[in-house]
């Protein structure tokens, strides 16, 4: 009988998705960034920042949370 607390293979964890999606928006702040400060865009160049520093955040939530699990587990 297969335990229904654990996840499939194929799907991927809390963390994992936090990871991703924060190097996504990072990537996507450097873009929006670059295009401010070819288009001489100001506000679309501090709204990359403020992606840059978001993604960042979520990033390293992700990567807190590898570390949480790992911490527990080990115990």
């Amino acid at each position: 009988m297969q335990d229904d607390t654990r996840q499939d293979a194929r799907t991927p964890n809390s963390a994992a998705r936090d990871k991703a999606a924060g190097t996504m928006k990072e990537v996507g702040g450097r873009v929006k960034e670059s295009l401010g400060a070819l288009t001489d865009n100001k506000r679309t160049e501090a709204q990359g920042r403020e992606d840059q520093i978001a993604g960042a955040a979520r990033r390293k939530k992700g990567t807190w949370k590898d570390r949480i699990k790992a911490w527990i587990d080990r115990r």
